[in-house]
């Protein structure tokens, strides 16, 4: 219960005695709780919520010198999985006790980076995460990491390039959805990629060519798109039926293989009886759609609380390398037995 009989704010001290820790793990559970036992961190947070404990930000800020602000930079697209990215990046930030600034950069001219870097140093920024799912987005994460701590979120960099790197595992994605096709029988499988632009688009069609010629299989058709929508896909896979039928279709996103199932049905062309088709990304839509999609779901939420915790890392002048996190297949009614 609320601390009101006290005439003032619940404490630090209050919260570790409630929990029956010390004040320093209550400051551990606020500030790095990676550091502690799930157990004991559960304790604490059960004990600021009787409390009604919450942090006080400004006598931080003070104590610090630091304002508790992450700066995130977003393409400024609005495609599924930077938007998702921004959100996981964001509710990982508020859980650790940050707040976050938005800055939308599409491109790495020195003026954009400058008023990007004016903005975030006017707010007293501390560090930065940057999305970057293109390598014009990725430039400005390198122009920005000379004058601050800067993570970048992307499928398409390595640390090796002294660049701290989370991301999505896009060819392992790819690997999956075509060994789960030859897993049913198909030996026809065709693609439709995305931008070869994104990163990801890139990675998605490497791990489908990999795995194929690793299965001694030639890759089947393979149709760019310059988008991400469903009409995209749709024109996409019009292109495809017009040179080729084949056993299956990898779609590079859930928005174009809806798309690409359309496309198919106005040939009279069943899905998955005639073609199966398999998309990506599993946005919320995807069980509903018909027939329901088989997917690869990204773990965004999981990459936001990763790009966190190597940003509080790097901070705190430990070198953490960078990482790439496994998707999963999920699998549903829209690939079928050849």
């Amino acid at each position: 219960m609320m601390n009101q009989g006290r005439g003032r704010a619940p404490s630090m001290i209050d919260v570790a005695k409630q929990a029956g820790v010390s004040h320093q793990t209550v400051s551990r559970a606020i500030n790095t709780p990676e550091a502690l036992r799930s157990d004991t961190l559960e304790r604490v947070r059960r004990a600021m919520r009787d409390l009604g404990y919450r942090r006080n930000s400004q006598a931080r800020a003070l104590k610090t010198r630091k304002t508790g602000l992450i700066g995130v930079v977003n393409p400024g697209d609005s495609s599924f999985g930077p938007n998702r990215t921004t959100l996981a990046i964001e509710e990982a930030a508020r859980k650790q006790g940050f707040a976050t600034a938005l800055s939308v950069v599409r491109d790495a001219r020195k003026e954009t980076v400058d008023s990007t870097l004016d903005f975030f140093l006017g707010h007293g920024v501390e560090a930065v995460i940057v999305i970057a799912p293109v390598p014009t987005v990725a430039d400005a994460a390198r122009q920005l990491s000379t004058r601050m701590p800067v993570v970048i979120v992307t499928s398409g960099l390595s640390a090796a390039a002294d660049q701290n790197v989370v991301g999505i595992d896009q060819e392992m994605g790819a690997r999956l959805v075509v060994q789960h096709l030859l897993t049913l029988g198909h030996r026809n499988v065709a693609h439709i990629s995305g931008p070869d632009d994104w990163y990801d688009a890139r990675g998605r069609v490497t791990g489908w060519r990999q795995l194929l010629a690793e299965s001694g299989l030639e890759a089947g058709a393979q149709v760019g798109s310059s988008g991400w929508t469903a009409e995209c896909g749709f024109r996409a896979a019009q292109e495809l039926l017009a040179h080729d039928t084949p056993d299956a279709i990898f779609v590079a996103n859930d928005f174009m293989a809806l798309g690409a199932i359309r496309a198919l049905e106005s040939r009279g062309l069943r899905v998955p009886y005639d073609v199966s088709v398999v998309g990506y990304d599993d946005v919320d839509a995807a069980a509903y759609f018909s027939p329901s999609l088989t997917t690869v779901r990204q773990p965004f939420e999981t990459a936001g609380r990763a790009a966190m915790n190597m940003l509080l890392r790097i901070t705190a002048e430990k070198v953490p390398g960078d990482g790439l996190i496994a998707p999963e297949l999920v699998i549903r009614s829209s690939a079928g037995r050849r």
